[in-house]
Parts: structure tokens; C-alpha cells; sequence
């Protein structure tokens, strides 16, 4: 017979049913205390209830299926058949074996007592036994069941939800692993260990027991195995889980708790996400590389010397914007993953993404994206600003991608150091001027939008009186008219050499 599957939700135990004063029920038999407990309420007249039970539940009958002989001769034999009260021990059996949890028997208006055959089953088998008064209905009974289920489950809810946000404080002090651990030792009254991948404990918080030893070798056979979790139980009775953190990382999470509340795995679920995100980062080749590139341009290296540890020597910068949400760090994450790169800057009002050139970019659900040329290391700076620039036009035409657009065309036929003086001298007007990087960027913007007033005013974000402003200011201190079809063509080309 296999064991009966108990519902995942938080029971209440018997005893608090019984002290409804309003029901008035009365237990008659089988054992009590707080290890009774229930997982719903049913109501059945069928002489084999075992096919209508998941299990947890209190079983409710008026005995319309029960002889009328078996409450007064329990013993009762010689009849053709099995007789009331084999027929009341084969009942009973079935309700245990269906993992029943209770019997309410409802007095009238079949029975006017429980069947005393149906008391020595119970008391036999361990099932308790409820007696239910004639002026208590069954559908009082079981609503009282689902309200304090639901309370059960709302209390529940509570303390996973502040077992989540005080794991999540946790993970953000100076020392997140010996924090979370502490918080989940806490939550769960026991203790939690952090093994390594040898299975030798790192660190641990809560009372050491003799439940120790076991959980240990728990953790050590789950690094033996394909599967993320494993549980037992110690010799003196404690609960025992191990949670492998990440994939084949070698890092165990262990926890040890007196007893197993529903919502003990979600808790310890949540501290097994932050410790993987905690000890994967740092100990994972690519995180590696990327702590010591990051470390290394702090201590001056160029960055054509740290690339290759980040795995590429050709790079893409993306710029975006989210067209609804607002910008949140989950979101910036979030894109990073969708676009195959880790290396991800959340700004003000822009996510910045670092992404080898042979991962090319594809359109977002819900984000405008600029996408620079592809560039070596030594050009990051370059291509940032193509990047902004792309975004720029991709949000004022509406375009979810737009690609820096670097073509060569007659300006291959120039020297390159001659050609960057030429637009510096064009330029130097305006970039002399106080407002001088706000002016050359909305007359680039206003140029490559075919001096559309309305498009530039939504790529640079301000109002488009203020790009009027701008590109009367540019006219006047460049002393020409940018009406004029070559000299937006000279100024363009001026603009690209910068």
C-alpha cells in the first residue's frame, strides 16, 4: 500500500477544533495532543471511503452505512457475512490506510449513540474519534476546519515572507554568508551549516547536537548525486536537508531543525539562491576573471590588457532604455541575461552592457536599444558614445534597435589626422562655448534626424523649444546657415570625427 501524499499546506491541529466552543464536539477515542493535526474536512457515506481521501482529512458520517446491530454487540459473530463489527475494524482500517486523520460520527438522525464497535475500532487502530451533537452540522464542522486552515496559511505566508526579506538583509551586510546562515539558523530554530566542496563545513550558525554527523554525511552524498536536494532524519529525531548551491560548484547548504513546518523548504530554499549567488560570483572561473580585470584597471592596466579575461577582443557597447517599467536593478539583470553578457551598468535612466561582437544584440520585448560599432578594448570610451547616440535615434523614430552606422565612403580618401583638425577647427565655436557638449549633441541628433524638431526633442529628452534654442545658438556662433545642404554636410562630416 503506498504511503498517503499529505497536502504541502500548514494543519491545524485537532485540539483547536475541539475547543470551538460553538461546535461542541466531544473526542471519544484515539489519541490526542498537539501531534494530531488536520489537512481539510470530508464528508462521505460510502462504506469504503479510502478512494475519496488525500489524506489529513477529518472524515465526517452519520453511520448510514453501519448495521444497526453493531452498537449493541460489538463482538457480534454467526451471522452470513462479516459482521458489525468487522465490518466497523474493516472501516477503520481503510480511513487509516488513506491517511485519515480523524472520524467526526454525527449523532441523528441514523444513531442516537456512536456504535460501540465503531469506538474499540478506533481506539485499536489510533484513529481519534469525534462525536458530533444533533444540533452541530457537518457544514459547520468543515467550515470551522477551512477557517483555520486559512489563518494557519496566512500565518504561515507571514513568516516566509519575513523570513525572505530579513535572508535578503542578510545577504547585503559586510558579511553576507555568516549573516544569511545566522538568519536561516534563526528562522527555523535549529542550525545551518555552508559546506565545502570537499563536504568540510565553512562556516555554521546555531547550536551544534549530535545531529551534527549526520548532517554532514547527508551533505557529502548529495555532492555524489545529480540532485539539487536531499533529506533525512537523525538518530535523536531531527529534521535533516542539504541543498546543492548552483551547478557543480561543490557548495552545500545543510540545515538541522527539531520539526518540519510547511514553509521551513521555502525558507531554506531562499538562503540556498543567495548562497549560490554569494559563493558562485566570486569562486567561478568567469566571476574570477571578472574581479581581476575589474581589479586590475583599478591598479592602471589598459584595458587591451585585462579584455581577455573577459573573454573577447572584439566588444559591443548596447545602450537601453525600458519602454514601460521603470528601471530596476532586477530589470538591468535582467536584460544583461537576455543579451549573454554579466557585465552590466545600471545608470540614472540608462542600462549600459558590455557584450563580446560575435553575441550581436537581437530587439528586447519592452526595451530600446543602441548598439555601437564593433570595437577593440582601447575604444570603449568610442564606442559609449555610439552607443548613446544610437539609443538617441532608436527612441526618436520608435526603432526597438538601432546600429551605429559607421561607413567609410570618401572620408577613407583623407588622412585620418587631417580630417579630425579640419572638424576641429569647424567646431571649436561651439565646443568653445559654455554649453558647449550640449549644443554639439543636439546638432548631431538634429542632423541625423533630418533637422526634425519633434524626433530630437524625444531622443535628447527635453522640450523641442529648447532644441530651437540650441540650434539658432549653434547658427549664430558658427556664423552660417544650417539650412544650407552643404553646410549640413560639412558639419556632418565634422561631427563624425570627434
Amino acid at each position: 500500500m503506498p504511503e498517503p501524499a499529505v497536502p504541502p499546506t500548514p494543519p491545524v491541529p485537532l485540539a483547536a477544533l475541539l475547543a470551538r466552543e460553538d461546535l461542541a464536539l466531544r473526542q471519544i477515542a484515539g489519541p490526542a495532543g498537539p501531534g494530531v493535526v488536520l489537512h481539510g474536512a470530508h464528508t462521505s457515506e460510502m462504506a469504503d471511503p479510502y478512494p475519496y481521501l488525500l489524506g489529513g482529512e477529518l472524515l465526517l458520517t452519520a453511520g448510514v452505512h453501519i448495521p444497526d446491530a453493531a452498537g449493541a454487540d460489538p463482538d457480534a459473530a454467526g451471522r452470513a457475512g462479516p459482521g458489525p463489527a468487522e465490518h466497523l475494524e474493516a472501516y477503520v482500517s481503510r480511513i487509516v490506510a488513506a491517511g485519515g486523520a480523524a472520524l467526526g460520527f454525527g449523532l441523528a438522525p441514523v444513531h442516537d449513540t456512536v456504535p460501540g464497535a465503531l469506538v474499540a475500532a478506533c481506539e485499536a487502530h489510533g484513529l481519534p474519534l469525534l462525536e458530533v451533537p444533533p444540533r452541530t452540522t457537518f457544514s459547520a464542522v468543515a467550515r470551522a476546519v477551512w477557517q483555520l486552515l486559512e489563518r494557519a496559511r496566512t500565518a504561515e505566508l507571514r513568516r516566509v515572507t519575513e523570513a525572505q526579506q530579513s535572508l535578503a538583509t542578510a545577504a547585503s551586510r559586510p558579511d553576507p554568508v555568516p549573516s544569511v546562515l545566522r538568519q536561516l539558523a534563526r528562522r527555523v530554530a535549529g542550525r545551518a551549516v555552508l559546506y565545502g566542496p570537499e563536504g568540510t563545513e565553512l562556516a555554521g550558525a546555531g547550536a551544534t547536537s549530535a545531529a551534527d554527523a549526520p548532517l554532514a554525511e547527508l551533505a557529502r552524498l548529495l555532492l555524489t548525486r545529480a540532485s539539487a536536494t536531499a533529506g533525512d532524519t537523525a538518530p535523536d529525531g531531527t529534521h535533516l536537508a542539504a541543498y546543492a548551491l548552483g551547478a557543480g560548484r561543490g557548495f552545500v547548504l545543510g540545515v538541522a531543525a527539531p520539526r518540519r513546518d510547511p514553509g521551513d523548504h521555502t525558507i531554506a530554499s531562499v538562503a540556498a539562491v543567495l548562497l549560490s549567488l554569494l559563493t558562485g560570483e566570486h569562486q567561478s572561473g568567469p566571476g574570477a576573471a571578472r574581479s581581476s580585470a575589474l581589479v586590475r584597471l583599478l591598479l592602471g592596466a589598459a584595458p587591451a590588457e585585462v579584455a581577455p579575461l573577459l573573454g573577447g577582443e572584439r566588444w559591443l557597447v548596447v545602450h537601453a532604455r525600458p519602454d514601460t517599467q521603470v528601471l530596476a536593478p532586477l530589470a538591468a539583470s535582467a536584460l544583461g541575461a537576455a543579451l549573454g553578457s554579466p557585465l552590466v551598468d545600471l545608470g540614472h535612466d540608462v542600462v549600459r552592457v558590455l557584450l563580446p561582437a560575435d553575441r550581436a544584440p537581437r530587439p528586447q520585448p519592452g526595451w530600446t536599444l543602441g548598439v555601437s560599432a564593433e570595437t577593440a578594448p582601447a575604444d570603449w570610451p568610442a564606442a559609449d558614445a555610439q552607443a548613446a547616440r544610437a539609443l538617441a535615434r532608436a527612441r526618436a523614430t520608435r526603432t526597438a534597435l538601432v546600429r551605429h552606422a559607421a561607413g567609410s565612403g570618401l572620408l577613407g580618401l583623407l588622412p585620418e589626422e587631417e580630417a579630425r583638425a579640419h572638424a576641429r577647427a569647424v567646431l571649436a565655436p561651439v565646443e568653445a562655448s559654455p554649453a558647449g557638449a550640449a549644443l554639439l549633441e543636439t546638432l548631431r541628433t538634429w542632423l541625423s534626424l533630418h533637422g526634425s524638431w519633434d524626433r530630437t526633442a524625444v531622443a535628447l529628452s527635453v522640450h523641442r523649444n529648447t532644441v530651437r534654442q540650441r540650434i539658432a545658438r549653434c547658427a549664430a556662433l558658427l556664423g552660417t546657415d544650417l539650412d544650407d545642404p552643404d553646410v549640413r554636410m560639412e558639419l556632418w562630416f565634422s561631427l563624425g570625427q570627434r
